[in-house]
């Protein structure tokens, strides 16, 4: 749930998980020492009944043993047949779960929240690029984490549960989160109005874009709002702002290559590559739409936007393109995650039911984010199951 007009709420929390899942102050890596304390800026947020979800949850399908990594995103595991070409984990955001769900809606794989004041509101999820860890942000509980895919836990953690504020170390707000090939980690921290850079091994920030709370469009100096910070294969990062629905690329020194508003996009949510060097990005509204736009001419290529009905979109907070070119969309507030034919325009694979939240096989809650399992080969470990 991308919104930033509700009151500020930002915070550090810091988490050493170890065998007794201990809560601590200050961000550290497992098995490392603990940053030196220092006095804190954090304001306490209320949890409200919304913020919880639906608990501590599973949908209780039987989980098959993961496959090693055998794929990455250059040279990806062999795809599946049909309008979804891999699987895809899921960050069910009120079911304070992630979920791995199979082309044949099969449950291959499956984290809930192992307690709900460290781990809760999982917003979005993504590979890291060696496909063993996962990066997941939670912007209404202020913190984000690495969770280690093949023994399904939390090991890293950074933020403040329900604290707010702008020092080092806590967030107000932190949106999609990615684990780097160098190994840092890049978050957009959305009501501070700034894009941090943190190495876990120091749980120390080492870089910002953006001046804390000086919220206006004029990168790297200042940013209005920012909710996405993607990484680009040459290690630019795709930056995009809500206010006017901004996008911008940057190198990883700070340094701007271009700058544009999305076409038609009232509310930009976390911006993309698609393959062919355009930008794909969700319109976080009621109706939504999907829109692909060229940053050189500034112009929409393709676009989903239906009024309403089963195929109208309700505040879809993430789109990409898939390597079969169709677009994978979550559709948060109607419950589902979708496949979109490119040609065609129609929804051609959903998982979640329309408009009902659950968390049996089958449903979601609230699904805020997604990434495209490249790295498992679940086809040959489930095949004749």
């Amino acid at each position: 749930m991308k919104t930033r007009r509700a009151a500020p709420a930002i915070r550090l929390f810091a988490t050493l998980l170890a065998a007794s899942m201990a809560f601590a102050s200050g961000a550290h890596a497992a098995g490392t020492k603990p940053a030196k304390a220092r006095k804190p800026d954090g304001q306490p947020v209320p949890v409200t009944a919304e913020m919880i979800g639906a608990g501590i949850v599973s949908s209780g399908a039987a989980l098959p043993a993961a496959p090693p990594v055998t794929g990455s995103r250059e040279q990806p595991v062999a795809a599946w047949s049909g309008p979804l070409p891999y699987p895809i984990v899921i960050a069910d955001r009120r079911n304070n779960r992630l979920i791995e769900v199979a082309p044949d809606k099969r449950i291959v794989w499956e984290f809930p929240s192992p307690n709900l004041k460290i781990y809760r509101g999982n917003d979005d999820v993504f590979f890291a690029h060696d496909g063993r860890r996962l990066m997941v942000n939670e912007e209404d509980n202020y913190d984000i984490h690495i969770v280690d895919y093949a023994t399904r836990s939390l090991t890293w953690s950074f933020g403040v549960a329900d604290t707010k504020g702008t020092q080092p170390g806590y967030f107000d707000y932190p949106d999609d989160a990615h684990l780097l090939p160098d190994g840092k980690v890049v978050t957009a921290d959305i009501r501070n109005c700034r894009i941090q850079f943190i190495d876990p091994d120091t749980a120390t920030v080492i870089g910002q874009w953006g001046t804390d709370r000086r919220c206006r469009h004029d990168p790297p100096r200042f940013l209005a709002y920012p909710n996405g910070a993607t990484p680009l294969a040459n290690g630019d990062i795709l930056v995009t702002e809500i206010t006017d629905a901004w996008i911008t690329r940057m190198t990883r020194d700070g340094g701007v290559v271009w700058s544009v508003r999305a076409p038609g996009v009232r509310y930009a949510s976390d911006a993309f590559p698609t393959r062919d060097g355009q930008v794909i990005v969700a319109d976080f509204s009621k109706p939504g739409r999907i829109v692909i736009f060229d940053p050189k001419t500034r112009k929409t290529t393709w676009e989903y936007f239906v009024r309403a009905g089963e195929r109208m979109l309700d505040h879809p907070s993430l789109a990409v393109e898939l390597p079969n070119g169709n677009i994978l969309a979550n559709d948060d507030a109607r419950h589902r995650v979708i496949v979109i034919d490119r040609a065609t325009k129609a929804i051609v694979w959903q998982y979640g039911v329309t408009d009902v939240p659950g968390h049996k096989p089958g449903y979601l809650n609230y699904p805020d984010g997604m990434d495209v399992d490249v790295f498992h080969d679940w086809k040959a470990a489930i095949a004749g199951r």
